[in-house]
C-alpha cells in the first residue's frame, strides 16, 4: 500500500512538471518580423562645412513586430560605399524607428572610407535587424548621393628652422578635424627646435614635459632627430607625438636651369591633399619628379597624368616662370605659367 502512494505521488509530480516545461516552452516562443523598409527624407544630400550642424538626412523604418515573448532586438543601420556590397560597413546601432546624422557626420563617414573632398560618391544603406546571431535579416539598400567636403583644421610650427615667426610657420593638418594632425617640415642642418601653436601667435603654444605635449612654462622645445624632412604627427588629444623620415622630392632635366642630374626641391603642402609644389623658372626642354635625388622613385607622362618611373619625361613647351604642382595621391602634375 505505502509503495503503491509513493508510485502515485511520483506520477503527479512528473505530470506537473511535464504541463510546466510545455507551458513554459510555449511562453519563450517568439516570433519577430524581418527588417523593415528604409525609406529616407532624401537620397541627395547636400553637404557643407556651414551646415556642418544640420540634419543631413532622415531615415525610418518601422519598429520590429514581436508576438509571444518579447525579446531584445538589434537594430543597427549599415553604410558603406555603393558597390561594396557591405563587405566593410560602417555600423551605427540606433534604439528608435530613425536615424538622422548631421551633415558632419556624414562627411566623416565619406572621408573615412577614403573618398576624396570634392568628389561626388554614392553610398549605401540598410537596416540590419537581430533578433538572434542566426536570426539577422536585412532592409532594402538605399543608395545616397553626397559630395564630401574639406573639412580639416591646422596647428603651426614655428621653430629655428624658419626664425620663430608663428606668421609664417609651416602647417600640421588634421584632414577629418579629429585631432590628429601631420605634415612634412623640411629642417636644416642645426635647426631642429620648434614647438606647436594652435594659432599663428603665441598666445598658446606647446612644448615637451615628460616626453608628452605640454603647454607649462617649463615645456622645452621639440627637437626633430636629424636635417632633412620628417612627417610630424602629433595627437592633441593624447599629447603625443613622433618623427618619421620623409622622403625629398625634386624635378630634374634639361627644362631645370641645371639640366639633368640637378634638382629643384619641391615643398610638401601641408593642406591634407598630398600634393608638392614649387614657383621657379624653367627652361624649353623636359622633366621628370624624383624622389631623394635619384633615379629610383620617379615620374614622368604626359598630358598633366604621371606615370611611376615612365620612360617618357614631361614636356615644357616654352620658358617662363612657373607654379608646378605634383600630385602623387591623383597621378597628376599641372605647369602654371606665372
Amino acid at each position: 500500500m505505502k509503495s503503491n502512494i509513493i508510485k502515485y505521488i511520483s506520477l503527479v509530480l512528473v505530470t506537473i512538471g511535464l504541463w510546466s516545461c510545455k507551458k513554459d516552452g510555449k511562453e519563450l516562443v517568439s516570433n519577430v518580423s524581418p527588417a523593415g523598409t528604409l525609406t529616407a527624407s532624401t537620397t541627395t544630400l547636400n553637404l557643407s562645412l556651414a551646415a556642418a550642424t544640420s540634419t543631413a538626412v532622415t531615415i525610418a523604418f518601422p519598429a520590429p513586430v514581436i508576438t509571444g515573448t518579447v525579446i531584445p532586438v538589434t537594430t543597427i543601420i549599415q553604410i558603406d560605399v555603393k558597390g561594396k556590397n557591405f563587405s566593410n560597413p560602417k555600423e551605427v546601432v540606433v534604439t528608435t524607428t530613425s536615424y538622422a546624422p548631421k551633415v558632419a557626420d556624414i562627411n566623416a563617414i565619406l572621408l573615412g572610407f577614403g573618398l576624396k573632398a570634392e568628389v561626388p560618391a554614392e553610398l549605401e544603406v540598410r537596416l540590419k535587424s537581430a533578433p538572434a546571431p542566426n536570426a539577422i535579416t536585412y532592409s532594402n539598400v538605399l543608395t545616397l548621393k553626397a559630395t564630401p567636403y574639406f573639412a580639416a583644421t591646422w596647428v603651426y610650427a614655428p621653430g629655428a628652422y624658419q626664425g620663430w615667426a608663428p606668421a609664417t610657420a609651416d602647417s600640421l593638418v588634421s584632414p577629418d578635424s579629429d585631432g590628429k594632425y601631420s605634415g612634412i617640415i623640411v629642417f636644416p642642418t642645426g635647426q631642429f627646435e620648434f614647438k606647436i601653436t594652435p594659432q599663428k601667435n603665441w598666445d598658446l603654444s606647446y612644448g615637451v614635459l615628460n616626453e608628452l605635449l605640454s603647454s607649462a612654462g617649463n615645456a622645452g622645445n621639440l627637437v626633430a632627430p636629424k636635417a632633412g624632412p620628417q612627417l610630424i604627427t602629433v595627437d592633441m588629444n593624447a599629447k603625443s607625438f613622433k618623427f618619421e623620415e620623409s622622403k625629398i622630392w625634386a624635378m630634374t632635366g634639361s627644362a631645370t636651369p641645371l639640366g639633368w642630374g640637378s634638382d629643384i626641391d619641391m615643398k610638401f603642402i601641408n593642406d591634407g591633399k598630398g600634393t608638392y609644389k614649387v614657383t621657379t623658372d624653367l627652361l624649353a626642354g623636359e622633366l621628370k619628379f624624383r624622389a631623394n635625388r635619384a633615379y629610383d622613385f620617379n615620374y614622368g607622362g604626359s598630358g598633366g597624368n604621371l606615370v611611376f618611373n615612365a620612360s617618357t619625361n614631361i614636356p615644357v613647351s616654352e620658358a617662363g616662370n612657373y607654379t608646378v604642382t605634383f600630385d602623387i595621391p591623383n597621378l597628376k602634375y599641372t605647369l602654371v605659367k606665372n
